[in-house]
């Protein structure tokens, strides 16, 4: 008996949260959680948080583009955001004559605000549609169910559309599968820049800096919301008028103080905090390693190109971006599980949920199931990595190999002369698009280094049929890294892709013999065509029992302590969620103690003129050592604070998210987590982990004392 209480506590000391840990459902807190956080130091009601009747602060928060969080600041429908949210709409305005990417961009009235592109997404209502959800699947094989589920959704959400208002919902999968929640949003489509400060103030300390504390970023950027005189969504038009939001924040300038009550609202991507530890061991060993492997290798060349050339760093600035992002993260993710031994705690996790399986026909057989899955696809593993992160990582490889829907209209019995048309325009329209961002150098480069990586490190077994023949055959040695680099040479000078000639005429007479025969058609469609053939079932088999056997597993854990499962909090799927915590310094480890704030000083101590990270604007440095703060000086400190960290559980999605006192106001902008805690996607650390975040102070000093632009301060709701 002592035994099976021992493995009880086990359980929940796992699936309950601990400390901040939680990503929570703003409609669905709960009375025990709302306490927790009236604890904590909040001192708004829950009707204030969310709200379907009256405003409430889930009013100001929305989806900003296609994986980012911004917050409404002005009733004028004025959003703040992270700079690398915006990234790509700067750099789509910028040009090399007006680099607002490189030097920043202020609008100083609407007329000058510039069109992006974007949209952004509110989110209307939330409704628990688990019982429609269940009734519709009802007796269904778990293959039969899995087919059903997009139908049944659309069924639901066809309910709620609305065209003429941009709504639209969005059935969400909770639990594993063990709850449907569906999310209404209400989507506007004419979002304009109204602000950016310059690159080097919204991205200070670079790769260097990326996921550390403590940090000196400026990362923030301003858009507005535009509708219709009615206040409706419409596309862009010099008509529309800013929207009137249901809410938006005020901006507390008063400053925070270790221990104070924070709060983010957003929207995390992703997380697993349910994994066994057969999906840790693969991560550990075969995932993650290997992608940090081939994105090290894409950053590497990219950047020797970008150093030289502004107008190369300016087209390749975006895409960069995001490869470095998570090349680091994922490598901090492996140190951080292996050094906290999470595939261990997992293992310990999973005998005990086994001890209180053992008899029960439903559960009896889970871990097992796991195991026998988890070896049928890991030896493939490695081969899908390569082929996504390596092979299609070469810009130039990905299009050629999306050149396989013509390929297939060509070649396709009875197909129409007008499907093929279809086809050809679509893929020239792609080319174009292609071309514009394309590097041919550090492509290059890049297709030559992941082309010898796949041959050295995926089993032989599993390679492309003819593929490397080839090479061996016409450059030699598979083995020396020379074969590869002829080999690419020839690739780039050859294929009709990257000449104007040959593909126009290609275009005008589409032959699938000219295409087949096609250099860097046959490097990318070889290897996409030999995983999408042999392993992408394999996998598509694998991620289907593994959803099963994780819906089972998450009920039996739930049913097993009904208690512990009152207080879990489902995975973040970015749906919208809330978590609370504190302004909190940490100690990272021996000796070594973080303060909770980072101040000018530091960004002076930073500074390094002509640095490619460390660099700052001359007017910048001016005006920090004259301590020209304004009214935006840290009284405490005596100084300007740049950021701050909270002990708040957040993920990817979070970016641009805001961090709320504890009276609804804004004090910062969360863009980061720290490095000692990049296991947070698969298990929170209650001591180490910690959300990086600029004060909105700074962000308010750098528009209006550095980027001059007070019309914006003044449009603000300032909390002294």
């Amino acid at each position: 008996m002592k035994k099976v209480f021992l493995s009880l506590v086990l359980i929940a000391s796992l699936f309950k949260a601990r400390a901040d840990e939680g990503m929570w459902l703003p409609m669905l807190l709960g009375q025990q959680v709302y306490n927790d956080m009236v604890k904590k130091g909040l001192k708004l009601t829950k009707e204030q948080l969310y709200s379907i009747n009256k405003s409430s602060i889930k009013d100001a928060i929305l989806i900003f583009g296609g994986g980012c969080t911004g917050e409404i600041v002005s009733n004028q429908g004025l959003i703040f955001t992270n700079h690398h949210c915006g990234y790509d709409a700067i750099a789509s305005a910028s040009s090399v004559q007006n680099n607002y990417l490189r030097d920043g961009f202020y609008a100083y009235n609407k007329d000058q605000e510039i069109k992006s592109g974007l949209t952004v997404q509110f989110l209307d209502k939330i409704v628990d549609v688990t019982k429609e959800v269940e009734d519709g699947v009802k007796g269904l094989s778990w293959d039969a169910r899995t087919k059903k589920l997009p139908e049944v959704f659309k069924a639901i959400t066809d309910k709620v559309a609305d065209k003429e208002n941009g709504l639209s919902g969005r059935v969400y999968s909770m639990f594993k599968g063990n709850q449907y929640i569906m999310y209404v949003y209400k989507t506007y489509r004419d979002i304009r820049l109204v602000g950016a400060p310059p690159e080097s103030v919204g991205k200070f300390g670079g790769d260097t800096d990326n996921w550390e504390w403590p940090r000196h970023t400026g990362d923030f950027s301003i858009f507005r919301v535009y509708a219709d005189k009615d206040g409706k969504p419409s596309d862009y038009s010099k008509e529309n008028v800013p929207l009137k939001p249901k809410h938006f924040l005020p901006v507390s300038i008063k400053g925070i103080k270790d221990g104070d009550y924070a709060m983010i609202y957003g929207y995390p991507g992703g997380t697993n905090r349910y994994e066994t530890s057969y999906g840790i061991k693969l991560k550990n060993e075969i995932e993650n390693p290997s992608l940090v492997a081939l994105r090290d290798i894409r950053l590497k060349y990219m950047h020797e190109q970008m150093i030289k050339d502004p107008a190369v760093k300016l087209k390749l600035a975006s895409n960069y971006a995001g490869i470095a992002n998570y090349w680091k993260f994922f490598d901090g993710e492996t140190k951080q599980l292996v050094k906290f031994k999470t595939y261990e705690q997992k293992q310990q996790y999973e005998s005990a949920f086994a001890k209180w399986a053992a008899g029960k026909s439903e559960y009896a057989n889970i871990l097992s199931d796991y195991e026998k899955n988890y070896a049928a696809w890991t030896p493939y593993s490695k081969a899908r990595q390569y082929t996504n992160e390596g092979i299609l990582g070469s810009p130039l490889a990905a299009y050629a190999a999306s050149l396989a829907a013509v390929e297939n209209a060509l070649t396709k019995p009875g197909t129409s002369s007008a499907d093929i048309k279809k086809a050809v325009d679509a893929a020239d329209a792609r080319r174009k698009n292609f071309l514009a961002s394309e590097d041919q150098p550090s492509d290059e480069k890049i297709a030559a280094a992941v082309a010898m990586m796949f041959y050295t490190d995926v089993d032989k077994s599993q390679h492309p049929i003819g593929f490397y023949e080839k090479i061996k055959g016409t450059y030699g040695d598979l083995k020396d890294e020379a074969t590869y680099k002829k080999w690419a040479k020839d690739l780039f000078a050859n294929t009709m892709i990257l000449n104007d000639t040959k593909w126009a005429a290609f275009v005008a007479n589409p032959d699938a013999t000219v295409l087949q025969a096609d250099p860097a058609f046959d490097f990318g469609t070889s290897f996409v065509k030999n995983y999408n053939t042999k392993y992408a079932p394999l996998y598509a088999a694998f991620v289907n029992k593994n959803n099963e056997l994780g819906r089972a597993y998450l009920k039996g854990i739930m049913e097993m302590n009904p208690a512990a499962a009152a207080k879990m909090y489902p995975d973040a799927n970015f749906s919208m969620r809330v978590s609370y915590g504190n302004v909190k310094s940490y100690v990272p480890r021996d000796a070594v103690k973080y303060d909770f704030v980072t101040t000018s000083k530091g960004i002076l101590e930073k500074y390094v003129p002509g640095d490619y990270e460390y660099d700052l604007p001359a007017k910048q440095i001016e005006l920090l050592k004259k301590r020209d703060f304004g009214q935006y000086i840290d009284k405490t400190r005596n100084d300007l604070v740049i950021g701050f960290i909270t002990t708040n559980d957040i993920t990817g999605g979070n970016s641009g998210s805001p961090v709320i006192d504890a009276n609804g106001n804004l004090i910062g902008l969360a863009f980061d987590g720290n490095y000692e805690a990049l296991s947070h996607k698969i298990a929170f650390d209650k001591d180490l982990n910690r959300t990086i975040n600029v004060d909105v102070r700074y962000v308010l000093w750098c528009i209006d004392k550095l980027g001059g632009a007070k019309n914006i301060i003044d449009e603000l709701k300032l909390v002294k």
